[in-house]
């Protein structure tokens, strides 16, 4: 594992495997540790990488519902961390739905597969972000947590500080987009208020991968459009077979799937809200 530094009080921790940046903010009163990993292990290497940089009291904010991002919560509640931000609605997946991640952990952590052994609970943030910023003072440095909407998930919330915006995998660099559980359609449109938000940010820290620059964010929002735009002529093309729009897409041949797969679902969704 390995640190830099991204602003004055602003550090990201690469962490093996997934490549996944833990952020960290550390005011004069307290730090605030973005992610937390896949389980205890991986929560255990990070909250001892975390210790190296700072000694004080700690506050967590989980970026969003995926394992790698909150699965090492147990580690830190452990450690004595009671403050920890999330929206709500991943607060709410976390809570119902995080046990059936386990299945994803695998070899890399087989305690946290099996929920055997320390530090192999879900916890649940209680901190909640819903539509409006919420600002956490640190200590002569503010965080602050918002929300731009659905995109990699219904609840991926962004933090920024004077230098450093951390936006989760809300930006993916490095790989193709995961789409599993995204609104393509919004997604775009969320990536494009990011890259408005630019020029507040010296540093953009995505959730794996090296920090990325406004040309970057608006390529992939742009992709994304001609994706959905691509996607959708096919399905009008070959509505019995949608997977034909598999090869034209720009995404891997298991991403297009899920893409399209999630395109055709929540226009639904959004058809029966409105």
């Amino acid at each position: 594992m390995e640190w830099f530094e991204v602003g004055a009080g602003n550090h990201v921790l690469v962490t093996e495997g997934s490549l996944l940046n833990t952020g960290l903010i550390v005011g004069s009163e307290r730090a605030m540790v973005i992610d937390t990993g896949c389980g205890p292990r991986q929560g255990r290497e990070i909250l001892d990488a975390v210790r190296e940089k700072t000694d004080l009291p700690l506050v967590v904010v989980n970026t969003h519902a995926h394992y790698d991002h909150f699965f090492g919560n147990a580690v830190f509640a452990d450690a004595g961390v009671t403050e920890f931000w999330a929206h709500q609605n991943c607060a709410a997946e976390i809570e119902h739905r995080g046990d059936l991640q386990r299945r994803h952990v695998g070899t890399l952590e087989p305690e946290m597969a099996a929920c055997e052994g320390a530090n192999v609970e879900c916890v649940v943030p209680k901190a909640i972000v819903k539509d409006q910023p919420v600002l956490v003072d640190l200590g002569g440095l503010t965080a602050t947590l918002f929300y731009l909407g659905r995109g990699h998930t219904d609840g991926d919330l962004l933090v920024g500080t004077r230098s450093t915006l951390y936006v989760g995998d809300l930006v993916e660099q490095g790989a193709h987009p995961s789409f599993e559980d995204s609104y393509p359609e919004e997604w775009a449109d969320v990536l494009r208020h990011i890259s408005a938000l630019r020029h507040r940010y010296e540093f953009l820290i995505p959730g794996h991968g090296r920090p990325c620059s406004d040309q970057f964010v608006k390529t992939m929002a742009n992709t994304m459009t001609t994706a959905v735009r691509q996607a959708r002529q096919s399905i009008r093309d070959t509505p019995n077979d949608a997977t034909k729009a598999i090869p034209v897409l720009p995404y891997g041949p298991e991403q297009s799937r899920w893409f399209i797969k999630r395109l055709q679902e929540t226009r639904g969704q959004t058809s029966r809200e409105s």
